[in-house]
């Protein structure tokens, strides 16, 4: 009789991979997790009960098949698991990497429910692809069938690169346009190498272009070109942009030198870990070196930015957050990480203006938690007598984004916004009020995760496929 490979979790203790030593990844930007071994991958992915009901999988945004692709993995059949992982999931190396898996499928991993602790299935997940990409089982996308339709999408974020890597394989043309000098967007600009380096991306976006979508970058639509020209270009035009305009602080001295918004801080650092020339950080003046920094907010963004400041050589890192630690948007695991990195935290603290100019503190107001707002959360309260001055020379705003007047911005008319400013657009097909005009991602949704603009791009490259599909069958009526 077959030994069993799996439900191991009763002998075998959860186990991440190896997380580098505090005070060595704060001096660089390299990912701070060791990868699985794999005899370690194994062992790990076998501690998986194979529930008949797959919370995991449920409550992942994508549907991954994660009970298979673990089996997969624990029985040594990694390149089944990596195929199975695909065909959800068009970036999954990317997700194992920055998913906030302890809110999704770890979170709701049964076996840690009943004490075992979860599956570590983020890191299984970034072992299986990146093996893929080792062992050349990774290739360019050929279509069986070229189709002579195209397809335009406008930004080359998560959800873009999704519905790009989708038309392709059904051999649709796709043409990417972006407004900076290299594609993938937050992937690429937004989230700091420690969380997800460099070249993961590059390889995929190469994968992309190998595979022939065409990228058009430093292209600002409404000024390099106009809305209306590539929807006259293309049989259809996807829309991307994700959401970049910034939550604003208001209060005596907000407008003060020395108070930066939290995506031009780490596009400049990301710029520079490239090894561009960056005059904002070679000036000093987006570059932390020295300083007493103070970042204002407490979702991943933040995390981003304090944890950047600290490898920077920042004198000292501060993060205000109105709430307290439970009632923190960002990720459990990041705040962790970025307190060992030798980030402090202060909590139930909001800013009510800021001192000098150039900015030399922040009049911080202390909170408590009231009676629950409308969602549910307790809603901060000043109290009243208790404010204090935190020293600063850097003040990062990461009060989440908002998104740009896109009608606006580029000329178009009939293209229907929410109260929100957001696109509107159907929620699974991405079908926007003008026709053969989709929408994905943030710029639909608000401000999320990446994990959620990949099934939109997805979904919405579906949809794509049936009204292109729909477009040829009654030309040829």
């Amino acid at each position: 009789m077959a030994k069993q490979p799996m439900l191991k979790f009763v002998t075998i203790e959860r186990d991440m991979p190896e997380k580098r030593d505090a005070e060595l990844r704060n001096k660089d930007f390299h990912e701070i997790y060791a990868e699985f071994a794999d005899e370690k991958a194994r062992e790990q992915a076998s501690r998986c009960s194979q529930c008949g009901v797959p919370y995991c999988q449920s409550h992942c945004p994508l549907h991954n098949n994660i009970p298979d692709w673990l089996r997969m993995t624990a029985t040594g059949r990694l390149e089944e698991a990596y195929a199975l992982s695909q065909s959800t999931n068009t970036f999954p190396e990317i997700c194992g990497r920055i998913c906030p898996q302890d809110r999704l499928c770890e979170g709701n991993c049964v076996i840690e429910q009943s004490g075992h602790g979860t599956v570590t299935i983020g890191s299984v997940e970034k072992y299986i692809t990146d093996t893929a990409w080792e062992k050349g089982w990774v290739k360019p996308i050929t279509p069986a069938v070229e189709r002579d339709q195209s397809v335009g999408i406008i930004g080359s974020g998560p959800g873009g690169l999704a519905a790009a890597d989708v038309l392709r394989r059904a051999g649709v043309q796709v043409t990417v346009y972006d407004r900076h000098d290299r594609a993938g967007g937050l992937l690429t600009y937004g989230i700091p190498s420690f969380k997800l380096e460099k070249d993961v991306v590059m390889r995929r976006i190469d994968q992309l272009q190998q595979s022939g979508v065409e990228f058009v970058l430093n292209c600002n639509v409404g000024e390099d070109i106009s809305f209306d020209a590539i929807r006259g270009k293309h049989d259809a035009v996807l829309i991307a942009t994700g959401v970049y305009k910034t939550r604003d602080l208001t209060g005596p001295g907000s407008t003060a030198t020395g108070i930066e918004r939290a995506i031009d801080y780490l596009t400049v650092s990301n710029k520079h870990s490239f090894g561009d020339d960056v005059p904002e950080y070679e000036d000093g003046s987006l570059n932390a070196a020295g300083k007493k920094v103070v970042v204002i907010g407490g979702g991943d963004t933040a995390m981003d930015c304090v944890r950047t400041a600290i490898r920077q050589g920042a004198t000292s890192v501060k993060c205000l957050y109105r709430r307290d630690r439970a009632n923190m948007p960002g990720s459990q695991r990041e705040v962790q990480n970025a307190e060992e990195e030798g980030v402090e935290f202060v909590w139930l603290a909001a800013p009510k203006g800021f001192a000098g100019d150039p900015v030399s503190g922040v009049m911080v107001q202390k909170m408590r938690l009231g009676a629950p707002d409308a969602s549910g959360r307790q809603s901060p309260e000043v109290i009243e007598g208790a404010d204090y001055v935190e020293e600063a020379d850097l003040v990062i705003k990461a009060l989440g984004f908002e998104p740009e007047d896109l009608p606006k911005l580029w000329g178009v008319e009939g293209l229907d916004v929410t109260r929100w400013g957001t696109i509107r657009a159907d929620f699974t097909t991405g079908q926007t009020s003008l026709d053969g005009v989709f929408a994905v991602g943030d710029i639909v949704r608000g401000a999320s995760l990446v994990v959620w603009a990949i099934k939109d791009g997805r979904d919405s490259a579906d949809a794509v496929l049936d009204y292109l599909n729909d477009a040829k069958a009654v030309a040829a009526e």
